[in-house]
């Protein structure tokens, strides 16, 4: 299952890309946040009306958090390419888990994992400086969701936090998506390519996610998120034609092999009988990661 959902996240993200030259990234992260609003709402049903003002701060952070990600996310790829723009945003759940650590091999681990950075961003005649800070920025986006989730679990019972903040960021989207579809109408194949993005790359991710959560430990799944940029590069190989040099495949294996390394020697430390669980804070980090697969 964790298979599947990480290889639809990565498809859905390049069926997408397809449609970028007709309605460009704005107009497929419009579609993919009505397909995730639509959805997330559907099997939550929230009561928005029942939220208290200190409930409804996080909510609407969320909300903005969530659009800008996505959006940060597909103008880097875009500009850069699906594998190196997935690899950027990795980099946003990997400072979460390292920040709340002190051990000095997780220190290691963020050196390895900038000098990957450092690989991939590194000054070149092609090298796209607009889209890079676009992947980022995404991954910014994607530390302060899971941050922001961490906080609403506290104070919203459920799933209806996150989905009223897919909810409102879907409606946020409606206006953009609107003037898009009109200035530049689209042909059923391109409409065709976004929603499929975001049946693939949102709905399909969050049913076989909360399956999996189910029979893996939350450390386990932590681990395996990194395989998203391997096969972020590898669906951009297949379907999209785009080919990385070999320095781009070591930056990405660095930074995927700094998360696998810093997580499996967490739960190496992790005392008997409590196996899937880090204790404190970056339990918590851990735990809400898996989350965001949700919103890929």
């Amino acid at each position: 299952m964790m298979v599947g959902s990480a290889l639809s996240n990565q498809v859905g993200a390049a069926v997408g890309t397809l449609a970028f030259p007709v309605i460009g990234a704005l107009g497929v992260v419009a579609v993919r946040q009505w397909v995730a609003g639509a959805v997330l709402v559907a099997a939550t049903r929230p009561r928005p009306w029942r939220f208290t003002a200190a409930q409804w701060r996080p909510v609407l952070l969320l909300a903005a958090v969530f659009a800008t990600m996505n959006l940060s996310l597909y103008s880097a790829v875009d500009r850069i390419g699906l594998g190196l723009a997935v690899t950027l945003e990795f980099l946003g759940p990997l400072a979460v888990a390292l920040a709340t650590s002190r051990r000095r091999v997780d220190l290691l681990c963020a050196l390895v994992a900038a000098v990957g950075v450092v690989v991939l961003s590194r000054p070149q005649p092609a090298t796209d400086p607009a889209g890079i800070a676009c992947g980022l920025l995404a991954a910014a986006c994607w530390a302060g969701y899971i941050l922001v989730n961490r906080e609403i679990g506290a104070r919203v019972s459920g799933g209806a936090g996150p989905a009223t903040a897919a909810g409102l960021s879907a409606l946020v989207f409606v206006p953009i998506g609107v003037s898009v579809l009109v200035t530049s109408p689209p042909s059923p194949a391109t409409v065709l390519c976004a929603v499929t993005a975001g049946v693939l790359a949102s709905a399909v991710p969050l049913a076989v996610d909360l399956r999996a959560l189910r029979r893996v430990p939350a450390g386990a799944y932590g681990v395996f998120m990194s395989i998203n940029p391997m096969l972020a590069a590898v669906v951009g190989l297949v379907v999209l034609g785009e080919a990385l040099p070999w320095d781009a495949w070591c930056g990405i294996a660095a930074i995927v092999g700094a998360n696998v390394v810093s997580q499996l020697l967490a739960r190496r430390g992790t005392p008997r009988g409590h196996a899937g669980r880090v204790p404190g804070e970056r339990d918590r980090a851990v735990r809400a990661a898996p989350r965001a697969a949700g919103r890929r």
